[in-house]
């Protein structure tokens, strides 16, 4: 990064990384991010842009990750429940997580 005229210290990062001051949307530091990264330009200085398809599917895979370290904890705090209302619990989890992509669905 100081190659490219934007040395990135650590507390530089911390703020970019938290997002508490101009310097996380210092327009030069974005473009120098992004071109480290070979992530699009407009990713990380437009707002209203599209998510990069690699992009994407890495959130979804975080998001599918996370969802199944919630499942394998609670499959392991659930011992002794009757088998109905484990299947109550997953009918609720998914009813919930329906809800919630009709929902992201309508905000995009």
């Amino acid at each position: 990064m100081s190659q490219r005229g934007t040395p990135l210290s650590r507390s530089r990062w911390a703020y970019m990384r938290s997002g508490d001051s101009s310097l996380a949307t210092d327009p030069m530091l974005l473009r120098n991010l992004a071109e480290f990264f070979g992530v699009d330009r407009d990713y990380l200085l437009d707002d209203a842009g599209e998510i990069p398809t690699l992009v994407d599917a890495q959130l979804e895979l975080l998001r599918t990750l996370r969802e199944s370290r919630v499942r394998n904890f609670a499959a392991r705090q659930l011992e002794g429940i009757s088998p109905e209302t484990l299947v109550r619990l997953r009918q609720v989890i998914d009813e919930r997580k329906r809800a919630q992509e009709v929902k992201d669905a309508e905000s995009n």
